[in-house]
C-alpha cells in the first residue's frame, strides 16, 4: 500500500518563500504519475502542479507558474514542491498525490493515493 507524508508547511509572509516535502512509501514514486494539490474551506481541491510517471511531462497551474517547481531525491523517495513569491491567495492546505495512470492527471479522481495535508498560510 502506498502511503504518502506531506511536510513542510507553515506560515510565511508574502513573498517569502516554502519548500513542501512528499514523502512515499511502499513504493517507489517513479512507479506512479505525481501531483500536488491544493484546497480551501468549502471550495474543491485544485491542482498546483501535475507530473507524469518519472517525472515526464509537468504541467503547472496558471496560478503558480513562474513561482513554483518540483524536483526529487531519488535515493530517499521524496518529492519536493517549491513554492516562491508567495502570496495570500496560496494559503490552503497542500496534498500530495499518487496516481497509477501514466501521464500527467490534472484532477483529484484521477489520483489513488493521497496523503493527509499540510497546511500553508502566507499573510500579507
Amino acid at each position: 500500500q502506498v502511503q504518502l507524508v506531506e511536510s513542510g508547511g507553515g506560515s510565511v509572509q508574502a513573498g517569502g518563500s516554502l519548500r513542501l516535502s512528499c514523502a512515499v512509501s511502499g513504493s517507489t514514486f517513479t512507479e506512479y504519475a505525481m501531483g500536488w494539490f491544493r484546497q480551501v474551506p468549502g471550495k474543491d481541491r485544485v491542482l498546483v502542479v501535475a507530473s507524469g510517471k518519472n517525472f515526464v511531462n509537468t504541467y503547472f497551474a496558471e496560478s503558480v507558474k513562474g513561482r513554483a517547481s518540483i524536483s526529487r531525491d531519488s535515493a530517499k523517495n521524496i518529492m519536493y514542491l517549491q513554492m516562491d513569491g508567495l502570496k495570500p491567495e496560496d494559503s490552503a492546505v497542500y496534498y500530495c498525490a499518487a496516481s497509477r495512470w501514466f501521464g500527467t492527471q490534472s484532477v483529484p479522481d484521477d489520483y489513488h493515493y493521497w496523503g493527509q495535508g499540510t497546511r500553508v498560510t502566507v499573510s500579507s
